[in-house]
């Protein structure tokens, strides 16, 4: 399975969003020094109620630790945009 994939797998497991758009941009950052390594750099928009009442740190952390060791291994730069369907 690929990044992005797995990526997607955990986040809907852990979520259920309503919408969930995820963006390899690891192109972009060829020859950055966690691009070397074999980190991916990604953007992730998540729409799900989980998020009510959690401020943009907590949706944040949520979404780090719903991606596990993927934050460790697989994942050098993660733009995280997480909103609830309200704010839509």
């Amino acid at each position: 399975m690929d990044r992005v994939e797995e990526i997607k797998k955990r986040l809907k497991k852990a979520f259920v969003p309503v919408n969930l758009e995820i963006i390899d941009e690891s192109r972009l950052h060829a020859g950055h020094e966690g691009a070397k390594s074999g980190g991916g750099h990604f953007a992730v928009t998540i729409v799900s109620s989980c998020f009510e009442d959690r401020t943009p740190l907590m949706r944040h952390r949520m979404v780090y630790e719903a991606l596990g060791e993927l934050m460790n291994r697989d994942i050098h730069a993660l733009r995280i945009n997480a909103l609830t369907p309200e704010e839509l």
